[in-house]
């Protein structure tokens, strides 16, 4: 069995992740022959143990930069986000800092670019930056055809109309299976915007489609200043992230020890911020960086909101796959009376999701893979739905795909966050989050308000039943995920993707 394991993960190892990425993953895991046996020994119970005395960390005494609630508020749609966007840009006096997972090569993510360098022009003293993952900027989109990735629009654009604007690639491991860099943030002067979405046509709806995610807006200098200082140097100052909108990019291979040593200090990495106490009309906010296992106060913060939450909790996923921390907390939750609410998408509001009358690719078994997970997930808490503990929603709208995020608890905390919440963002990439303490319910209102948004185009699931069975999917689904199953390579893609 662990021969037969180490010559998949060596052939998968081999395997730069490029424009199949994902797919490569489950292809290299169809070698092995024999299951995955479930860990054993001395580890186990060691890994167990340590979970128990792990000190809690108690979300009231996190320090917190206090915001007047007046200066909180959220966009209600993508069009709104890219409006915002752009004219707060256009408006810029000191900096616009953009951390994203990838600016697109289309018309959303040429608009951006053209809108910062036109900043640039009008005002040659501003600092304009943006980072994105190394590794996504530099490959061609799943399933089509090989190209040089968004960096050809970068050094293109560089080229067009000069020096000013620098695009950064952070490599937050050697290979994109293994890690991206999954940062959130756009810093214009004293305005953070915060959003999971990154910059393209759908998530910024620059044409019919659209892909839905939260959208906030926080005016406060404080935070800005957190903010920018974690991407002027801890970033910017590594000598693994280099400028993508050059002639000379380095290759991967040249910066592997570089990249060692920025994962290393990104995993100790904080925000940096004084902290204050909450006076009447105020909310607080907590910056919060996650890398790693070990030591990752973004995973903490959202286990203990869940663990903390008493009476109504919600939870916002694109992907169902709760690492396990977080699902046994939630467990607790439902069982120590509160009511939960989980939103996430249909498995065809699923960017993955592919049409049975077209081509199958391997790619598209994952929606499939996500749903099997829910299926699983609900037919063990069947009890609490019957209850009315446990609330199930089901996004959907025509062929708009869905990448909401995040958690809400007892009208008194609210995590933005980029995070997916399951075990590859739990272990292998940079993460961080805004950790909203609400303790005089100001922000109650306007919640609710997002949450009728999102509800608006959300069914009901009544019973693990509704969900589609194995039988029910198209045929190549079901081939491969039997395979899968056979071996037991489905926990371990579960793990990574």
């Amino acid at each position: 069995m662990i021969t037969s394991f180490r010559a998949a993960f060596q052939k998968l190892s081999r395997q730069a992740i490029t424009r199949r990425g994902a797919a490569a993953i489950i292809r290299a895991m169809k070698v092995t022959s024999r299951p995955l046996s479930a860990p054993r020994g001395l580890s186990a119970v060691w890994r167990g143990l340590r979970k128990k005395i792990r000190p809690r960390q108690e979300l009231d005494a996190l320090p917190a930069i206090p915001v007047a609630a007046e200066n909180f508020s959220a966009l209600e749609s993508p069009e709104a986000f890219r409006r915002a966007l752009l004219t707060q840009i256009a408006a810029a006096r000191k900096r616009v800092l953009i951390a994203a997972l990838y600016l697109e090569d289309d018309d959303g993510g040429r608009e951006i670019l053209e809108a910062l360098y036109a900043a640039k022009a009008a005002r040659p003293e501003l600092a304009a930056a943006v980072f994105v993952d190394w590794h996504r900027a530099q490959r061609g989109l799943i399933g089509k055809k090989r190209t040089a990735g968004n960096a050809a629009l970068y050094r293109a654009m560089a080229e067009r109309f000069g020096a000013g604007v620098e695009i950064y690639g952070v490599p937050a491991q050697r290979r994109e299976f293994m890690g991206v860099m999954h940062l959130k943030g756009f810093v214009i002067d004293d305005t953070v915007f915060y959003s999971g979405a990154s910059l393209n046509n759908v998530y910024l709806r620059r044409h019919d489609r659209y892909r839905l995610d939260r959208y906030h807006v926080i005016q406060s200098s404080a935070l800005a200043e957190s903010m920018s200082d974690l991407l002027n140097q801890a970033l910017r100052q590594s000598p693994a992230v280099r400028p993508l909108n050059t002639a000379n990019v380095p290759k991967t291979a040249e910066l592997r020890p570089a990249i060692a040593q920025f994962r290393r200090a990104m995993a100790r990495a904080r925000y940096r911020f004084s902290g204050g106490s909450l006076r009447s009309g105020e909310v607080g906010v907590t910056p919060l960086l996650g890398l790693g296992a070990r030591g990752n106060e973004l995973n903490r913060a959202v286990v203990e909101l869940i663990a903390q939450a008493k009476n109504h909790l919600v939870l916002f996923t694109p992907y169902f796959n709760l690492p396990g921390p977080a699902r046994r907390a939630l467990d607790k939750c439902l069982k120590g009376g509160c009511r939960v609410t989980i939103v996430l998408g249909d498995k065809t509001a699923n960017d993955f999701y592919l049409p049975p009358d077209e081509p199958f690719r391997t790619i598209g078994v994952l929606p499939y893979l996500y749903e099997s997970n829910l299926r699983r997930f609900c037919r063990a808490r069947q009890k609490f739905m019957d209850a009315e503990r446990l609330d199930v929603r089901l996004w959907q709208d025509g062929d708009n795909t869905y990448h909401v995020k995040g958690l809400l608890a007892d009208d008194r905390y609210i995590l933005l966050t980029g995070s997916n919440i399951n075990p590859r963002a739990w272990r292998l990439d940079l993460e961080n989050g805004l950790l909203i303490h609400d303790p005089q319910k100001l922000l109650a209102e306007s919640c609710r308000a997002e949450l009728e948004r999102i509800f608006a185009r959300t069914r009901r699931l009544e019973s693990y039943e509704a969900l589609e069975t194995l039988e029910a999917y198209p045929a190549p689904v079901q081939r491969l995920l039997k395979r899968l199953a056979r071996v037991r390579a489905d926990r371990l893609i579960n793990q990574v993707l």
